[in-house]
């Protein structure tokens, strides 16, 4: 038998004529009207998605932001009323907490509201001298020649723009704060949003896990106690905190005789809390400075040395017995996410920032599949090394 060539075999392959291929007409892409429809209609589609969220979080805004704040009291509300609700109907104890919360306020306001406005009006107006203070202050310190002048141009302000505007915000700050407050207290839908998430809670719970299958209905059931546990936790123990401690310094700066010690012990106590890592230190940065730019600056050294000494009874006795069931995150993962939700969503966001992500964390640990770690040793330099199998000797 005679074998036939590869290349002979190849040829002898049927297929199409040279002059057929080079013949053949290009490829071209027809449209169907059918396809070119149903794109326009997703374009429109996303677009339309696209309005409707740019106006929900603008023209909406300010509805989202008292939803968001009348969900974060009722959660506030929650343990009181949870307790309240064990002994007559839950809506009965829900407005109960509420009138307890107002009464409260309006007390405080009462008793402190005009001295509060106040100090702040005659802080406003003092804190040109007290920047010329504590720029003298610096100077025969360090050996400077700083002058608040030089610091003026530096930022584009003349002394008179700077006057007027200081005696524009404490002549009309006390009427603000008033009108702020009694817009707050009168807010009507706020009440009503407040009272509705907080008396219908457990039914609105039924209603949201009824919009899913029955095999997703416990991951619902789960995210709504997560949510409650860690933001009602975290908000309710931080107000708790931020009135110990504020109560505390304002005492303590009233005793030694610091001017607007109202004013600073409440900045101290909110931003020392609400504010993760950094709160602290922002916080007694300003009292430190009005006792340090007074006549005495003793005063100022006297109140970062309580400071000092409160932050560390505060960590040691206060805080773990308050916050034993709150959120416990990372300084820095706390941290980015005030940041975060403050660039998002502003105020609102910022103070749900930290429990958000306790709760996303907790959902990933409770969720996510884990895996069991694999052997590893040490390299000489640090890294992470394989273990060499061992091989049974004969």
């Amino acid at each position: 038998m005679t074998e036939v060539p590869a290349e002979a075999a190849a040829a002898e392959q049927p297929g199409p004529p040279a002059d057929v291929a080079a013949a053949a007409p290009p490829l071209r892409v027809v449209l169907d009207p059918r396809n070119v429809i149903r794109a326009a209609w997703g374009i429109a589609f996303v677009v339309t998605c696209v309005a409707l969220g740019r106006f929900i979080l603008e023209d909406a805004g300010a509805l989202i932001f008292t939803l968001t704040m009348s969900w974060i009291a009722s959660v506030a509300m929650e343990p009181a009323v949870s307790r309240l609700a064990k002994r007559m109907k839950r809506g009965f104890a829900a407005i109960i907490v509420m009138l307890a919360v107002v009464v409260g306020s309006v007390l405080f306001i009462f008793m402190f509201g005009k001295l509060l406005a106040d100090q702040l009006a005659q802080f406003l107006r003092g804190l040109p001298a007290l920047v010329d203070s504590f720029i003298h202050l610096v100077n025969d310190t360090f050996g400077t020649k700083v002058s608040s002048a030089n610091l003026l141009d530096t930022i584009g302000l003349t002394p008179d723009e700077i006057k007027q505007l200081t005696a524009e915000l404490a002549g009309g700050l006390f009427g603000v704060i008033v009108s702020i407050l009694g817009a707050f207290f009168s807010m009507f839908t706020f009440g009503l949003f407040t009272f509705y998430f907080s008396a219908d809670a457990p039914r609105l719970r039924r209603w949201i896990a009824r919009l899913f299958p029955p095999k997703q209905q416990t991951v619902v059931e789960t995210v709504w106690e997560l949510a409650v546990e860690k933001t009602g936790g975290y908000v309710a123990a931080r107000v708790v905190l931020a009135g110990i401690c504020g109560g505390a310094t304002a005492l303590f700066l009233l005793i030694i005789g610091m001017p607007y010690w109202l004013l600073l012990g409440i900045w101290t106590g909110v931003v020392a809390q609400f504010v993760p890592t950094i709160g602290t230190y922002i916080a007694i940065a300003l009292p430190v400075f009005v006792g340090l730019t007074s006549p005495e600056p003793i005063k100022g050294v006297l109140a970062l040395g309580f400071a000092l000494v409160y932050q560390q009874v505060e960590n040691l006795t206060i805080e773990p017995q308050i916050s034993a069931k709150a959120v416990n995150l990372h300084p820095a993962v706390s941290f980015g996410a005030v940041m975060l939700g403050a660039s998002l969503f502003g105020v609102a966001g910022a103070l749900v920032g930290v429990p958000m992500a306790a709760l996303i964390l907790s959902l990933f640990e409770i969720y996510s599949h884990k895996y069991e770690l694999a052997e590893f040793a040490a390299g000489p330099d640090g890294a992470l090394a394989a273990v060499e199998p061992v091989v049974a000797q004969p």
